[in-house]
């Protein structure tokens, strides 16, 4: 019996079920078709996970022909970093491509020797390899935003169409989900109206603790949900163009999300409403109806997928092969954040199934440190505003605007899944505290991570943002940021 042979039963065997597959689909083809569906700013706000506002039909056609996963991290808390680690099936801290949006200016980053793009292997084994962004954007390729050096040749196109007949596929399709609530309002204004028929109402919409039930607040969330909403129009009508195809059941398929929801402290931050992503897989093999409640990291979909078309998982590849006959569970997974535009931060993290440890650098700096990203967004200057009006509850407050964050964090997830309660400083904890540090102490060595950001690594990426930048306050408020975190690391903050 071949490893592709086992895929089936590895489901069968290897998963932790919540409910059993209700069907099982045929054994999978020699070389089928995987395709890579990718949210952007998308996290677990969906009805399958627990949403009760909104509906999403094509997604929970998924989530019935296929596999759930519930517990699915990203390695990455915003775009760039969490791409380069799935991309490659590799911590993005051991690739050196840990920091936003880093190697665009004059200091490049070279991927370590041997480390290659998965799209380049699948390309090598005769794959048809494509990208693109849905809908279509005239002929360039789909969302990349990896940080480190590499060639466009890997992939063949932007589309799976150009392939040749009866050539097998690994294609990305990318969403751009949450990323459609414009600063501006335009999409929300004419678009979804036209595409959605019905909006969602934000006085309806469930916001955790730590935000304020602000209109702002409420109508961002909700704006956010129709964003999700979109997402599963799109879903259907890529499951149906594979029907049409008649290659539906030949085709592998994973939506999952690049990173949570770009809120206060959501995106760019380790709690679960910026790392925990959906990850739903279906295709032949695929057990129907099953529900995985084991960790996974998503860099492990790398691995997966090459296994999936029965090519080699390269040893220096981290992502570990889920579905393997002989797959070592993970007992836990790690995510780090770095610097994010203008916005120096080091953060790291190890995550259980009952707690997660965080471990703050740079503590005596405020959780919300200005950043233009961020500020930027209409939810941000409306959150500081009533702050400044003494209008938050002491939660927020205590969560959002202590001037200092402690060096350590250690939340019960299954008892405070929101991560309001810190119990780093309680006495009955402390057995739990001091092996996830040691856990995080060894992971950080064993992966080699790469650690902060030179000087002037940091000066070559700031001057190519400016560049790219074209809005004079937008390039003030960077300049201006940046500045305060070089007085910063002066003072030893």
């Amino acid at each position: 019996m071949n490893a592709r042979s086992h895929l089936y039963l590895a489901i069968i065997l290897l998963s932790p079920l919540t409910a059993l597959p209700a069907t099982a689909a045929s054994a999978p083809p020699v070389k089928p078709n995987i395709l890579w569906i990718v949210m952007d700013d998308v996290g677990v706000e969906l009805p399958c996970y627990g949403e009760k506002k909104i509906q999403t039909p094509n997604i929970d056609r998924l989530v019935r022909e296929g596999t759930k996963f519930d517990r699915a991290f990203l390695t990455a808390s915003v775009c760039s970093p969490s791409r380069s680690a799935m991309i490659t099936g590799m911590y993005q801290t051991s690739i050196g491509a840990h920091h936003h949006r880093s190697g665009r200016g004059t200091e490049k980053i070279q991927l370590p020797a041997g480390v290659e793009p998965v799209p380049a292997l699948f390309q090598r084994a005769g794959y048809h390899t494509s990208n693109g962004d849905y809908p279509a954007k005239a002929k360039r390729l789909g969302k990349t935003d990896y940080n480190f050096e590499w060639d466009a040749r890997i992939y063949d196109g932007n589309d799976w169409a150009g392939r040749k007949p009866g050539q097998p596929f690994f294609a990305q399709v990318q969403l751009w989900g949450g990323k459609n609530r414009n600063d501006d309002g335009r999409w929300y204004r004419d678009v979804a109206p036209k595409a959605l028929r019905t909006l969602t109402k934000p006085e309806d919409v469930t916001l955790p603790p730590y935000y304020p039930r602000d209109p702002v607040f409420l109508e961002d969330w909700a704006q956010y949900l129709d964003c999700i909403r979109l997402c599963d129009q799109q879903v259907g009508e890529i499951l149906k163009r594979l029907e049409t195809e008649g290659i539906l059941d030949q085709t592998i398929i994973i939506l999952m999300g690049d990173n949570g929801i770009s809120q206060a402290r959501g995106k760019q931050f380790l709690y679960d409403e910026a790392i925990r992503t959906p990850f739903i897989v279906r295709g032949p093999g695929i057990a129907h109806g099953a529900v995985r409640t084991d960790l996974i990291e998503h860099i492990d979909m790398a691995a997966t997928s090459l296994a999936w078309a029965g090519l080699p998982v390269p040893a220096w590849m981290q992502g570990r092969d889920f579905l393997a006959k002989d797959y070592p569970r993970r007992d836990a997974v790690f995510a780090a954040r770095d610097r994010c535009g203008e916005t120096v931060d080091r953060i790291r993290s190890v995550r259980t199934e009952q707690f997660k440890y965080i471990r703050n650098f740079y503590p005596q700096r405020p959780l919300l440190q200005p950043n233009d990203y961020k500020d930027t967004k209409p939810f941000m200057p409306r959150l500081r505003e009533l702050h400044a009006q003494g209008k938050l509850s002491a939660l927020q407050e205590e969560i959002l605007f202590s001037p200092t964050r402690p060096a350590e964090e250690l939340y019960d997830v299954q008892a405070d899944p929101f991560e309001i309660r810190n119990l780093a400083g309680d006495s009955k904890f402390r057995s739990t505290l001091e092996t996830l540090r040691a856990r995080l102490d060894r992971w950080m060595v064993e992966t080699h991570d790469r650690g902060p950001e030179s000087g002037k690594a940091y000066d070559a990426n700031l001057a190519y943002e400016l560049k790219a930048t074209a809005a004079q306050a937008r390039k003030e408020a960077m300049l201006k940021n940046s500045a305060l975190m070089k007085q910063w690391a002066k003072e030893g903050k």
